[in-house]
C-alpha cells in the first residue's frame, strides 16, 4: 500500500486522498441526479391490476375509486386493522360501496390470548369474518415480536395451539398472509451503519434490535407453520421479509408449493437488484401477486408499473415519507405474461 504521508506535495494523491468534514444535517441533503436516461412513465398500467396488499380503512371509498379508475387498478383488498364488530362494519363499508371493486381480508385478533379457550374463540371469529365476506385472515409481526401467552412468554409463530387455525382456514379455503418479522435493518443497531438510519429514526418502534427472537429465528417458525400446513395456502407478505436475500426467497417457494408472496412495499429492495429480482418473477410468476401497501396516489401505482413494465434505470421508487434507504432502482421489464399473473390472475385465484 501506498503511504501517502510520503507523497503529500503530489497533486494527485492529494485529490485521491482528500477527505471533508461534513456539517450538512443527512436529513437536509437531498442530492439530484444528473444522470441522462431513458425514462417512461405509464399512467396505466398494461393490464388490468388487483392491488392484494392494501390498508384503506381510514378513506373513503369514492376518493380511492377515483385513484383506481385513474391508474387502471380494477380492485383494492383491504387488509383491515379492525377486529371484533368494528371489522365486520369495515367490510360493509366497502363492500356495500361496490362489492365488484373492493374486497377484505381481516386482522387476527389476540384479545383475550391469556384465556384458555383462545384457540376456539379465535375459530368462531374466523368463521364469523368469512360469513361477511373476509376473503382471509392476516397474521401480523406482533406474533413473535410482541404477543405472550398467560405465561408471560412469547408466543412462538409455531405455536403448536395456534395450530387449528391454520387448519381452519383450509377448511373455510381462505389463504392466511404472514407478516413475520421485518426488513434486516430493522434487526441492527439504530447507528452510522443501518442503510435505513433515517428510516428507523422516523419510526424508532419500528426497531426490534434485540428481540427476544432474531428474524432468523422467526423466518424459521414461520417457515415450519407452513410445512406443517400443506392444505393451507399461505401469502408471505412483502417478498416473504426476505428482500435482502432472494435465495432464501427462492428456497421458499422451491420447498413448499402452498405458498405465494406479495411485493408490497419491496421496489426499495427488488429494484436495486434487478437481474436477480426478474430472474425470481420470471421462475415463479404463477405464485407473486401485486401489492402496494401505500395510501392509493395514481403516482405511487405509476412508480410501481415504472419499475414493472420498463427497464428504466436509478429512478425514485415508491415508499412512505421517510423512504426506505438512500439508493434509487431499476426496472425490470417484465413480459406480458408475467405481468398479467403478476397484476392479477394469480389474485383472482385467491379471491374466489
Amino acid at each position: 500500500m501506498i503511504d501517502s504521508t510520503k507523497t503529500v506535495d503530489d497533486k494527485f494523491i492529494a485529490m485521491v486522498t482528500a477527505k471533508a468534514e461534513i456539517t450538512l444535517p443527512l436529513g437536509q441533503f437531498q442530492p439530484v441526479s444528473t444522470l441522462v436516461a431513458e425514462s417512461h412513465r405509464p399512467e396505466r398500467a398494461r393490464f388490468p391490476v388487483i392491488d392484494y396488499h392494501n390498508h384503506l380503512d381510514a378513506l373513503e371509498p369514492a376518493e380511492v375509486l377515483r385513484v383506481m379508475d385513474a391508474c387502471g387498478v380494477d380492485r383494492i383488498v383491504n387488509i383491515t386493522m379492525q377486529t371484533g364488530d368494528n371489522a365486520i362494519r369495515m367490510i360493509d363499508k366497502f363492500c356495500s360501496f361496490d362489492a365488484n371493486r373492493f374486497a377484505t381480508i381481516g386482522w387476527m385478533d389476540w384479545s383475550g390470548v391469556d384465556r384458555p379457550d383462545f384457540t376456539e374463540v379465535t375459530l368462531r371469529r374466523l368463521e364469523r369474518l368469512v360469513a361477511h365476506g373476509a376473503k382471509g385472515i392476516k397474521f401480523w409481526k406482533d406474533l413473535g415480536l410482541s404477543v405472550r401467552d398467560a405465561e408471560g412468554n412469547f408466543l412462538r409463530i409455531d405455536d403448536e395451539r395456534l395450530a387449528p387455525i391454520f387448519d381452519k382456514a383450509a377448511e373455510l379455503k381462505i389463504p392466511v398472509m404472514l407478516h413475520t418479522a421485518d426488513p434486516d435493518a430493522f434487526f441492527l443497531p439504530v447507528d452510522a451503519r443501518n442503510e435505513r438510519y433515517e428510516e428507523l429514526t422516523a419510526h424508532p418502534d419500528w426497531s426490534f434490535y434485540g428481540s427476544h427472537f432474531s428474524k432468523r429465528e422467526l423466518l424459521d417458525q414461520r417457515d415450519q407453520v407452513i410445512a406443517r400446513h400443506p392444505q393451507t395456502t399461505f401469502i408471505a407478505a412483502h417478498v416473504a421479509e426476505c428482500g435482502e436475500n432472494l435465495a432464501r426467497v427462492t428456497n421458499l417457494l422451491e420447498t413448499h408449493t402452498n405458498v405465494y408472496i406479495d411485493i408490497s412495499a419491496r421496489t426499495s429492495e427488488l429494484g436495486r437488484q434487478p437481474y436477480s429480482a426478474r430472474a425470481l418473477f420470471l421462475k415463479f410468476a404463477d405464485r407473486i401477486l401485486f401489492g402496494a401497501d401505500l395510501i392509493p396516489e395514481e403516482s405511487m401505482y405509476r412508480l410501481y408499473y415504472r419499475f414493472l413494465e420498463t427497464a428504466d434505470e436509478y429512478f425514485e421508487y415508491p415508499s412512505h415519507a421517510s423512504r426506505q434507504g438512500r439508493w434509487e432502482i431499476y426496472g425490470v421489464n417484465l413480459p406480458d405474461d408475467v405481468l398479467r399473473k403478476v397484476y392479477r390472475e394469480n389474485a383472482l385465484r385467491l379471491l374466489v
